[in-house]
C-alpha cells in the first residue's frame, strides 16, 4: 500500500472516530452533576414550607460563597503545586508541602459540604429527614454500584 492511501485510510478513520464523539455528545445526555438529585429533592420533592424555603436559600447562599473562595484557594493551591513541580523536576519536599496544602484545602471543603447538609439537615421535619438522608446515602454511594 502506497503512503498516500496509509494517509487517506488513517484521515478517514480519525474523521469517523471525531464524528462519532461528536454525535455522541450530541445525542447522548450529560450525566447529572454529583449532588443534583440531591438539591432537587431538596427544592422540589419535599414540601417544604415557606419558613424552610427561606432557611434553605440562606444556608445555600452561604455554602455557595464558603465553597467559592475554598476553590479558589485550590486553584491556588495547584498553581504553588505546578510551580513546585517546575522548580524541582522530582516529588521534593516543595512539592510534597504543595501537595499536603492542596488536600488540605479539599479536605476542609469536604468538612464544609458535610456541615452544610447536616445543616439542611437541621431544618427538616422528621418525615422530610428520612428522605434527605435515603438521597444522601444513594449520592454517596452511587459510584460505588
Amino acid at each position: 500500500m502506497s503512503v498516500t492511501r496509509i494517509l487517506i485510510v488513517a484521515l478517514i478513520a480519525f474523521l469517523a472516530a471525531l464524528a462519532g464523539v461528536l454525535a455522541g455528545h450530541s445525542f447522548l445526555p450529560a450525566p447529572p452533576p454529583p449532588g443534583a438529585a440531591l438539591h432537587n429533592l431538596l427544592h422540589d420533592g419535599l414540601n417544604l414550607d415557606a419558613r424552610q424555603h427561606a432557611q434553605l436559600d440562606k444556608l445555600e447562599a452561604q455554602f455557595a460563597l464558603r465553597r467559592q473562595a475554598l476553590e479558589m484557594e485550590m486553584r491556588a493551591d495547584n498553581v504553588r503545586l505546578a510551580e513546585a513541580m517546575e522548580a524541582e523536576h522530582a516529588a521534593g519536599p516543595r512539592v510534597r508541602e504543595a501537595v499536603d496544602r492542596t488536600h488540605g484545602t479539599m479536605g476542609e471543603l469536604q468538612k464544609e459540604t458535610i456541615a452544610h447538609i447536616f445543616a439542611m439537615r437541621a431544618m427538616l421535619k422528621p418525615d422530610q429527614a428520612a428522605k434527605f438522608d435515603k438521597a444522601v446515602v444513594k449520592a454517596l454511594t452511587a459510584e460505588a454500584r
